[in-house]
């Protein structure tokens, strides 16, 4: 996915954009980079790939070269950013986030009357350089934005700085992705996470509505667009990529996990279908509070029967090299063999979704000697690919387990039917969740409903995105 951070203030604020950017790390692991304007409105930029080392460790040399009372800096998963971009609209950073469905048509209409762009090793074109061609059609920076953000399929939330030294942040038209601005004593700054500004002294300002396009200076900020009503903000925030002591919406991360489990648990035990286990326990690390919430609604004992060991590999797909990932995702997990040896231990993920992993995690739980294994998912089962933000990137829809085992099950006439494999209750529900856990090596399986999720988020649910469980805008 992505994030950025930016600051607009009266001092350096350079630690400030280094330290909000590292808190942005668990939401991308490819590219990282930051730019700052000094004080004689000169930027100065740094792009590192953080595919096999830390944001941290690949910026604190350029500690040494930067300074600035502007800032920008964003992780992120895809294309190098931010971009310095030069045009009619004057010298400007950019960074970006979200996802452009349809970048190749895009590109196609711009190639077409002459426009060149600069190709990646790939091939590709940097889709930030993209957003920055559409901006630069209209007449106005705020015009090219919402431009921009009315062409492209998909989600656009960006980060813009100025050569004045101002900031810009325009928030995605649906809302999908958070942008919060936090104040201090001198100055503002902006970004996804509200945790990130909080450990840098900066106290809760203001959270931007869909599609709402601020000014940031050092002296306070400004609507230039006003937020739009609707919203479809993801739901994956608080159910799995969102950190645990981060808000959205008023909605905290961690509060809504225990409230998730204890539903779920609250869900399995009206239908009769809470087993008789040992302990109950989440797959690290944030199934860990959704698995307490079932915990303690089901009284009963919490554990962590195994651990993972992240101090040299904190995300096990950082590795480039398929085998390397495979090998790495093992050597982490950790057993407490004295908690699974002979035990009946239920455990609850974040969500199922290609269930590779998870696969191998019930075959290392069984090895330790566990008597038995049962799963429940925070989330219904997935069944669409994301298309706004890329959570569940897959070349086709049948990587997905859910998707895949209801093709087995019933090939195409399956597809008519997917919102009846997506509850437990009805008769093709309880197909899929047994076919899963055949292939899978569960004692048992459920699914959160869609209800209940919903209801454990505890915002309008008219307002939240579920396409990755429904197919519907």
């Amino acid at each position: 996915m992505g994030a950025f951070f930016g600051a607009a203030s009266r001092r350096d604020v350079t630690l400030d954009v280094f330290f909000g950017v590292d808190y942005h790390s668990h939401l991308g692991t490819r590219r990282a980079g930051m730019v700052m304007r000094d004080g004689n409105g000169v930027f100065n930029r740094e792009i590192h790939s953080i595919e096999n080392t830390p944001f941290r460790t690949k910026f604190e040399r350029d500690l040494l070269t930067f300074r600035g009372c502007t800032g920008i800096g964003c992780i992120s998963d895809s294309d190098p950013q931010p971009l310095l971009i030069r045009s009619h609209l004057g010298v400007f950073a950019l960074a970006t986030v979200g996802a452009v469905v349809n970048s190749e048509q895009l590109i196609d209409t711009f190639t077409g009357v002459g426009h060149q762009f600069m190709a990646m090793s790939s091939g590709d074109v940097n889709v930030t350089e993209l957003i920055a061609a559409l901006i630069n059609t209209q007449s106005s920076l705020i015009e090219g934005i919402q431009y921009a953000q009315e062409q492209i399929e998909g989600s656009l939330t960006l980060l813009v700085m100025n050569a004045d030294g101002s900031l810009i942040a325009a928030r995605d038209k649906m809302g999908r992705l958070p942008v919060l601005i936090g104040k201090d004593d001198d100055g503002y700054c902006v970004t996804f996470e509200s945790f990130a500004y909080g450990k840098l002294g900066y106290v809760d300002e203001y959270e931007l509505g869909s599609g709402e396009i601020v000014r940031i200076t050092a002296d306070g900020y400004e609507t230039l667009v006003p937020a739009r009503d609707e919203m479809r903000i993801c739901a994956f925030l608080w159910v799995y990529y969102g950190y645990p002591n981060s808000n959205y919406e008023g909605q905290n991360v961690e509060v809504m996990r225990y409230r998730n489990g204890a539903i779920m648990a609250k869900l399995d035990e009206e239908r009769g279908l809470l087993p008789d286990v040992d302990y109950v326990a989440g797959v690290p690390d944030s199934g860990l509070p959704h698995g307490i919430g079932y915990a303690t609604e089901s009284q009963k004992p919490f554990a962590r029967p195994f651990v993972k060991y992240t101090p040299t590999w904190p995300r096990s797909f950082m590795p480039a090299n398929q085998e390397v990932r495979n090998r790495v995702a093992k050597m982490k997990q950790i057993p407490v063999p004295e908690l699974i040896a002979g035990k009946k231990l239920l455990f609850v993920d974040d969500s199922i979704v290609r269930g590779t992993q998870l696969r191998e995690t019930v075959d290392f739980l069984y090895g330790a000697g566990a008597a038995e294994v049962h799963m429940r998912s925070a989330c219904p089962p997935i069944m669409f690919g994301c298309k706004y933000l890329s959570f569940s990137r897959s070349n086709s829809d049948y990587e997905l387990i859910a998707r895949r085992k209801i093709r087995e099950l019933e090939g195409d006439e399956g597809e008519a039917h997917i919102a009846e494999y997506a509850d437990g209750r009805t008769e093709r529900g309880h197909c899929l969740l047994r076919s899963i856990c055949e292939d899978m090596g569960f004692d048992s399986l459920n699914f959160q409903t869609l209800d209940g999720m919903l209801e454990a988020i505890g915002i309008d649910r008219h307002k939240i995105c579920t396409y990755c469980w429904t197919g519907k805008e």
